[in-house]
């Protein structure tokens, strides 16, 4: 019973395996389909990355070719793997672009420092820094009339000077500034501008800003707008005649009278109007040393400011040289003011003054080729 009981085991058995082989070999006992066998795997393409065009200036970046896939063989179609072909080997990685920095930020325009040296004059006060001025709309400067711009730093100094330019004086001056190398804004009257045009060409050659201050220093106030106007820009001719070059679109008008007509009109011109912040009023002064006092008083009570002197004045053209001094003494630093486009003349205004400059009164020569002292 047992021999029985064994022997249907191993016999069923045999048939359990030989009815697996039948279904493996031909499905088609069970009435079934196969499966498709999946398309032989091909290796993605890589994608290549995203970068960043940056233009190199040693040599162009070197061109990546895309990796192509080869086509599946026959036996590759037609053979089931037994395991998935190994992938492609990955693309070589594009050579690196060095990245370009980007410029670095424009830093501000650096302060014109006073000079390390200043030939003869160790203590010279120099320029502590140069600011260049946009006269558009015509932006008003000093505080006795004009409150907008307060951009000096305490102890800081601008000097003006007006109604120049006169022989002796204006030079005297012009060779103290030089003597500590330093400059300042100068204002001159046009009609003096004519007399000799050669000392207002030394005031532009030695690098300070040359404004006007109309043409015959008339107070303004009152007078028919267009009168004003014809002695302002006449003025501005004129002076522009004597540098022979550009000047500065700066206006100081005579005794500090500011019309509001003529203000509106400077303003339609671009021209900068200039007031004070301390007047010397170094015109009812005799001596220097009154000058340099008035001067110095004042900067000590406001600590700053732009300064209004008059190199016309025989006083001020003495105290020049020692009042440099006593600013370098005191430690005030000097600031220079210019313009950032030259002014425009008015065709007619230069043409007669042009006219005027031929008159027999107003030559070209110097007044030390004219008047010659011959006994003292």
């Amino acid at each position: 019973m047992r021999v029985a009981i064994g022997a249907c085991a191993i016999a069923l058995a045999i048939f359990a395996g030989v009815f697996g082989y039948l279904i493996t070999v031909n499905p088609a006992l069970l009435n079934r389909e196969p499966a498709a066998a999946p398309p032989p795997a091909v290796a993605a393409q890589p994608s290549q990355p995203r970068q960043t065009v940056t233009v190199v200036t040693e040599a162009p970046p070197v061109a990546v070719p895309t990796p192509v896939e080869s086509s599946p063989t026959v036996a590759q179609r037609t053979a089931t793997p037994e395991a998935p072909p190994a992938a492609a080997p990955p693309a070589p990685a594009p050579p690196k672009i060095m990245a370009q920095a980007p410029p670095p930020a424009a830093a501000p325009p650096a302060r014109t420092a006073a000079p390390q040296s200043c030939p003869g004059n160790p203590n010279a006060l120099g320029v502590a820094r140069t600011v260049e001025i946009d006269t558009t709309g015509g932006p008003g400067f000093g505080f006795e009339h004009f409150r907008q711009h307060d951009f000096l730093e305490p102890g800081e100094v601008v000097l003006t000077y007006d109604d120049g330019p006169w022989p002796q004086r204006t030079m005297a001056v012009v060779n103290a500034l030089a003597a500590h190398c330093t400059r300042a804004i100068f204002f001159p009257i046009g009609k003096h501008a004519t007399y000799e045009p050669g000392i207002l060409k030394q005031v532009a050659q030695r690098g300070h800003s040359v404004g006007s201050h109309t043409w015959s220093h008339q107070n303004l106030t009152g007078k028919p707008v267009d009168e004003g106007k014809r002695e302002i820009e006449k003025g501005i001719s004129a002076v522009a005649w004597a540098v022979g070059g550009p000047t500065a679109p700066f206006f100081r008008f005579p005794a500090l009278r500011h019309p509001p007509e003529l203000v509106t009109y400077l303003g339609e011109r671009n021209i900068a109007i200039f007031s004070t912040d301390m007047d010397s009023f170094d015109f009812k002064m005799r001596k220097p040393e009154q000058v340099r006092n008035a001067v110095m008083a004042k900067l000590k009570k406001f600590g700053k400011g732009i300064v209004l002197m008059h190199d016309f004045q025989q006083a001020t053209a003495a105290a020049t040289a020692d009042l440099l001094n006593d600013l370098k003494a005191g430690g005030y630093k000097i600031v220079h003011m210019r313009a950032r486009a030259p002014v425009t003349t008015i065709a007619a205004f230069d043409e007669e003054v042009r006219k005027d400059a031929k008159l027999p009164t107003v030559g070209g020569k110097p007044t030390s080729s004219v008047v010659r002292t011959v006994n003292e």
